[in-house]
C-alpha cells in the first residue's frame, strides 16, 4: 500500500447560500489506492468530492472554508488555474457524458486543447487510453462513429479513457454505475481496480457511491451519514472491511 498522501482536505466547511452542507471535514486520500465514500442521497458525498477539482465554484452563491491540497499545492489559491486542476483531477459523473463527437475526437479533445498537434502521438495516445479503459477491442474498428451510439457502459468507459488521455493523476467517480446494468457495472469495477496499478505515477480514484458492491474494490472506506444511521450499521460493516473511517456530521474522521 502506498502511504503517500495524494490529496488532502483540511477543516472544510461548505455552504450553499446560508445552508451549511459540510462542517469541519478533514480527509487524506492516498496514492495508488481506491477510496470509497458511501452513503444515502443528500448526505454531501457529491458536494465533497467536487471540491477536489473545484467544480463547486461553478455553482452560484456557494462558500468554501478550509483548504484542499493536491500534493503540496493548495488548489484554491488565487495563483492556481482551475483548468490545470481539472486536468490533473478528472471526474466521471453518474450519467455518462460523451461529447457529441466521434469516439476518436472524444479521446483526443483534451490533447488538442493542451496544444498537442502531433498526429502520430495523438493516435497512439487514443489507442493507449482506450486500452487502459478496457474498451479498445470494442471500438477499434469504429473510431469515426459517434460516441453517442455506444451503450451506456461503453460511454462510461469512454469517459474514463478521456481522463486517462491527458494523464489525469486523480479520478473522481460520482456514482459511476448508478445507471448501468450489472454486467457493465462489473466491467467498471474491474477497470477501477486496474487503474490504481496504472503506469501513471500517481493515480488515486475516489468513488462516491450508494452501491454496496464497491466495498469489494476499495482500499479505504468512508461511510457518510447521520450519527444514528452509522451506529446501526457499524457492527455489520466491521466484518466486511479491513479499515473503516467515518465522516460524521460534526466533521470528525475516525
Amino acid at each position: 500500500m502506498d502511504n503517500k498522501v495524494k490529496m488532502q482536505a483540511k477543516n472544510v466547511d461548505f455552504f450553499y447560500g446560508k445552508t451549511q452542507a459540510l462542517k469541519n471535514v478533514s480527509l487524506d486520500v492516498y496514492a495508488h489506492n481506491v477510496t470509497a465514500m458511501i452513503g444515502p442521497s443528500g448526505c454531501g458525498k457529491s458536494t465533497f468530492i467536487r471540491l477536489f477539482n473545484r467544480m463547486n465554484e461553478l455553482v452560484l452563491h456557494t462558500t468554501l472554508c478550509g483548504k484542499i491540497f493536491l500534493d503540496d499545492l493548495e488548489i484554491n489559491s488565487s495563483l492556481v488555474d482551475p483548468v490545470d486542476i481539472r486536468r490533473r483531477v478528472g471526474m466521471v459523473f453518474q450519467k455518462p457524458n460523451p461529447f457529441p463527437k466521434t469516439i476518436f475526437e472524444n479521446i483526443c479533445y483534451g490533447l488538442k486543447v493542451n496544444g498537442i498537434k502531433d498526429r502520430a502521438f495523438i493516435e497512439q495516445k487514443v489507442e493507449d487510453s482506450l486500452k487502459k479503459a478496457v474498451i479498445w477491442d470494442e471500438v477499434k474498428d469504429r473510431l469515426d462513429d459517434s460516441a453517442l451510439k455506444l451503450s451506456g457502459g461503453q460511454q462510461q468507459r469512454l469517459c474514463i479513457a478521456r481522463c486517462l488521455a491527458v494523464e489525469t493523476e486523480v479520478i473522481l467517480f460520482d456514482e459511476p454505475c448508478a445507471s448501468l446494468d450489472p454486467i457493465s457495472t462489473a466491467k467498471i469495477e474491474e477497470l477501477i481496480l486496474g487503474l490504481k496499478k496504472d503506469i501513471l505515477s500517481l493515480l488515486s480514484p475516489i468513488i462516491c457511491s450508494r452501491q454496496p458492491g464497491f466495498q469489494t474494490i476499495r482500499d479505504f472506506f468512508f461511510w457518510v451519514s447521520w450519527l444514528s444511521l452509522v451506529r446501526r450499521r457499524i457492527s455489520s460493516l466491521r466484518q466486511k472491511i479491513k479499515r473503516q473511517r467515518l465522516i460524521l456530521p460534526g466533521g470528525s474522521v475516525k
